[in-house]
């Protein structure tokens, strides 16, 4: 199951560096389309939700993977910045984009903690908590995969 997730997400990591779409929101569309079917998969076959509670979880997740898309949206956005203007990096692009970066950060624990408490009442505190491992697990991978695929501030 991690493999499987490791691999998915390191996919959608890289798409937007070969990705050659004529403009960045069109290439966050079409990565996010993807990934969102991957990760609909992924998310199910780890929740593996009894009959009663299905329902109801997956209307909340909808709403959730909504809210969540812009923030990725943005996050992309951030990324696309940075490797647009690492070579000519100076002060205040450092300061604009880490200071991007933790705000961007932030919506994502808020939001967290806001769907939470959503599936909590839609279906029971153990799935909300376990939605809330997997989905956090998907993101660490991504940041992970990133890390490892960006290059740092000054190197060449």
């Amino acid at each position: 199951m991690k493999t499987k997730i490791q691999f998915t997400c390191l996919l959608f990591v890289l798409l937007p560096f070969f990705a050659h779409a004529q403009s960045i929101d069109g290439e966050i569309a079409m990565i996010q389309s993807a990934f969102g079917m991957e990760k609909r998969a992924l998310v199910s076959n780890y929740m593996n939700l009894p009959e009663s509670s299905s329902n109801a979880f997956w209307s909340v997740y909808q709403a959730y993977e909504e809210e969540r898309q812009s923030i990725s949206r943005e996050r992309i956005k951030i990324i696309n910045d940075y490797l647009e203007k690492l070579d000519n990096l100076g002060e205040i692009e450092a300061d604009a984009l880490a200071t991007r970066t933790l705000k961007n950060d932030q919506a994502l624990a808020r939001l967290h903690a806001k769907y939470y408490k959503r599936f909590k009442k839609a279906t029971s505190s153990l799935e909300a908590a376990k939605f809330l491992q997997i989905d956090n697990y998907i993101h660490s991978s991504i940041r992970m995969a990133l890390q490892e695929n960006l290059p740092f501030i000054g190197e060449k």
